[in-house]
Formats: structure tokens, sequence, C-alpha cells
């Protein structure tokens, strides 16, 4: 099965990054394909390479850039939501890009199903 992956929630305030995360590491080892992650809203921030979390402390950020770039998954921050909260395409992690609306529309058309987390 072919999945689209919606994020529309930050990363350390609730578990919807975290439960985005690791339904996509799940649904890979059971052989899907995750067409791309669209993080929409304040799901942006979850991408954003201005985050250090202490050491201690999950890096959700550095778990998105890794995920994509191992597996070949688009990972991309809306552009209108980024641009709201101060993100531009420089702020965002390795693996990860900016771009509009149109890549979640083009993911929803590419995939069986669309999850979103948030």
């Amino acid at each position: 099965m072919k999945i689209a992956v919606q994020v529309i929630e930050g990363p350390y305030n609730n578990q919807a990054s975290d439960s985005a995360y690791h339904f996509i590491t799940a649904a890979l080892a059971r052989g899907h394909k995750i067409v791309g992650v669209f993080f929409y809203h304040n799901g942006v921030i979850n991408v954003c390479n201005m985050a250090k979390p202490p050491q201690d402390d999950r890096n959700i950020q550095k778990r998105w850039g890794e995920l994509g770039r191992e597996n070949g998954i688009d990972i991309v921050a809306c552009i209108a939501a980024s641009k709201r909260r101060g993100i531009c395409a420089d702020h965002v992690i390795e693996g990860a890009r900016v771009s509009g609306l149109g890549q979640l529309t083009d993911m929803t058309i590419e995939a069986d199903r669309l999850v979103t987390f948030g």
C-alpha cells in the first residue's frame, strides 16, 4: 500500500509527531511505501533546524531528516505555514524541503491512503 502522511502539530507539545514517526517506521517494516510526509500548520516546526533539544531528549528534527534520507521519503514543510512561523528554506533540516500545498495534493493522488496526525 502507498501511504501519504500529514503532520499538523508541533514536535514537543503532544504525541502527534512521535506517533507519525512510529507509524511510518512500522509501515515501512511491513513493506508499505511512504510517498511523502507533509508538515502543515504548527507541524512545520518538526523540520525546523533552529531547534536544539537537550542531549538527553529525543531529537525529533534529526529523526525526520534521517528517516527521509535513509528511506527516500519526500519530507515537505508547507511554505505558507512556514512563512507564518518565520521559517524559510534555509531553516529546514537536511533531507527536507519547503513547498506548497500542491505537494500534498500530489502525495494524496499517488497514495492509496492519507493518514493525518495532529
